[in-house]
């Protein structure tokens, strides 16, 4: 059993043809879906897609780079109350994400304020409702970090695409997170991905697809389909030289940990 802890199946280029990439995905021991919305819009959609589908859940939230959109709690029709009200309708919401600081593209000092904003909201809305956190880092890995350990989640989360060094990670994990691999994982010049996924506990470690993006090898360049996380866990177990159905099992058990799911296996 397979548990993606990282998919868009409210993205078009999977919700076009989510029922057979569903049943695709079971076919090669994919069972449990963690559906991550990225703005209102939709984390409405992952709340409707997973009050369908019995093993899938979703996480709501507002990513970083949708900033524009996000209204903070002193303007007028604050987006964490919009949130708050989505919270309300489904218990299938099992985490606030995908949440956090992305600084690839957004250099200015007055829209990473607005980020670091916005993430301190929505790690406020978690802890008000006991979730776990699904952690967006790009290009602020420090930043993310200074504001996880200064703002602390109850219920901590998973550091999704980390793409920092096997010392941060350790940190993280010191703060309780789990670290979650894909498709990266097994692309050639991921060095520093493969020493991450080495040198963290296993305990700590979860996988995922972020479907439709970041396919694995030897898929790379293609859509990413919820079954192509099967490779990824068969690359991380031939890497670390563990047995691929204990790899399984472990990666599993982590996932039902931390999104608070019943494990069923």
């Amino acid at each position: 059993m397979i548990f993606d802890t990282h998919i868009h199946l409210n993205d078009k280029k999977i919700l076009s043809n989510l029922d057979q990439y569903l049943k695709e995905a079971f076919e090669m021991g994919v069972t449990h879906f963690m559906c991550i919305g990225w703005d209102l819009e939709s984390s409405k959609k992952a709340i409707e897609i997973a009050e369908k589908y019995e093993n899938v859940y979703c996480a709501i939230g507002v990513i970083p780079t949708e900033h524009k959109q996000y209204r903070t709690k002193d303007e007028i029709n604050p987006a964490i109350a919009e949130l708050e009200d989505l919270l309300k309708i489904s218990r299938k919401i099992k985490a606030i994400g995908e949440i956090g600081l992305d600084y690839y593209r957004e250099k200015e000092p007055e829209i990473k304020e607005k980020q670091k904003i916005m993430f301190k909201e929505q790690i406020e809305l978690a802890n008000m409702y006991h979730l776990p956190v699904s952690i967006h880092c790009r290009d602020a890995v420090q930043d993310t970090f200074d504001i996880l350990k200064a703002n602390k989640v109850e219920n901590a989360g998973v550091m999704h695409c980390f793409s920092g060094s096997k010392e941060m990670a350790k940190e993280f994990v010191k703060l309780g997170y789990y670290i979650a691999f894909g498709g990266v994982l097994t692309f050639k010049n991921a060095v520093a991905t493969k020493e991450v996924i080495a040198n963290i506990p296993l305990e700590r470690v979860v996988f995922e697809t972020d479907a439709p993006y970041l396919a694995p090898v030897p898929f790379r360049g293609k859509i990413n389909e919820p079954r192509y996380i099967f490779h990824t866990v068969k690359y991380a177990s031939d890497l670390l030289n563990l047995d691929f159905e204990s790899l399984q099992k472990i990666s599993f058990h982590n996932s039902c940990e931390l999104f608070h799911v019943k494990n069923h296996e």
